[in-house]
């Protein structure tokens, strides 16, 4: 069965979506369209690739992802290191390390750019044209990136957009990752370069994403990561408690509000198990407790799922039942 996806960013909880995606696969579903932001975009980048989700099963629970904190020598200076790399680079730890990680595993399955992912039956399309998009904002500019496409504004050609250099923009978590540096290129350029840095700042729950007009031909899941203490206040006693709840509610409070009922009911709410974003010493045991609580609420989900009551509730009402081919719920 042909299925889109969706996944939201979430840092190290990343492993949940990997769980809930295995119930989806076990019950037949094939991924047509993938979209992710930060973790989300990680998830959907192998998927993409074509890693099913038992090898990531077994990637991510081995995964050492303290690996992930890699520092400049600037960093290692004492006392006043982490301070001047927040203020001279915009971000504590490095990222390459994990674009060269994300990097091969695309290599290993013969992805390097964007256009190695063209879908052949929609390859004229513009918007259905990659089976991967990438959520990323650029805050020099105030816009949402969806990428390949929007890299076009910058000079770059995306079929030539490296896939682990996009989600290296997306997964960019303000002041702890530094940010991506981008310079537009030919008749594009500017004199001020962009500073891009995770998705999740503008959209980090992007369901929307795959919808066109008319009855779709099948169905697009979200997967969403959903906290314990969801809803609750935050207790500010500092400045690092402060910038915990600064980063949280901007990754989190503009898709919690705008988040419809139609898109609520093709969701996979994800428990996070009190596991933060930034756990990167998250051990194998809680790594298999949060797969596993992926994979069992997908199966809960899917217990209950009926595609044709969905679109008889949700798509039949809009007036214009256009019936391109390829549209996507």
């Amino acid at each position: 069965m042909k299925a889109d996806a969706v996944f939201e960013g979430g840092g190290v909880k990343g492993i949940g979506l990997v769980g809930a995606v295995l119930a989806a696969e076990e019950r037949g579903y094939r991924w047509v369209n993938l979209a992710g932001t930060s973790a989300g975009a990680i998830v959907a980048a192998l998927l993409a690739a074509g890693y099913s989700a038992r090898e990531l099963r077994d990637i991510l629970l081995n995964l050492d992802y303290r690996k992930f904190l890699d520092r400049s020598p600037l960093d290692h200076l004492p006392v006043v290191g982490p301070l001047a790399s927040l203020v001279l680079e915009l971000g504590l730890y490095e990222g390459r390390y994990f674009t060269a990680w994300l990097a091969d595993l695309l290599k290993a399955r013969g992805v390097v750019t964007f256009g190695d992912l063209v879908l052949t039956e929609y390859r004229d399309d513009p918007q259905y044209r990659y089976r991967l998009r990438v959520v990323a904002s650029d805050i020099t500019r105030g816009r949402l990136l969806i990428l390949p496409q929007d890299i076009a504004a910058y000079g770059i050609n995306p079929d030539d957009l490296e896939v682990a250099l996009a989600v290296r923009m997306s997964m960019s978590i303000p002041f702890f990752f530094e940010p991506v540096i981008l310079r537009q290129r030919g008749q594009h350029r500017s004199r001020t370069a962009s500073v891009i840095v995770d998705g999740g700042l503008l959209s980090n729950f992007p369901v929307w994403l795959f919808d066109s007009p008319g009855l779709p031909e099948w169905p697009t899941f979200g997967f969403k990561l959903v906290e314990p203490q969801e809803g609750r206040p935050r207790e500010i006693r500092g400045p690092l408690s402060l910038l915990r709840a600064l980063i949280a509610t901007m990754l989190e409070a503009h898709d919690a509000r705008h988040i419809q009922e139609q898109d609520f009911v093709r969701t996979i709410a994800i428990p996070t198990l009190g596991i933060g974003t930034v756990e990167f010493d998250l051990d194998r045991h809680r790594a298999e407790a949060l797969f596993y609580a992926g994979y069992e609420a997908a199966q809960k989900f899917f217990a209950d799922w009926d595609f044709q009551a969905y679109v008889h509730a949700f798509r039949l009402d809009p007036p214009d039942r256009d019936q391109k081919g390829g549209s996507l719920a």
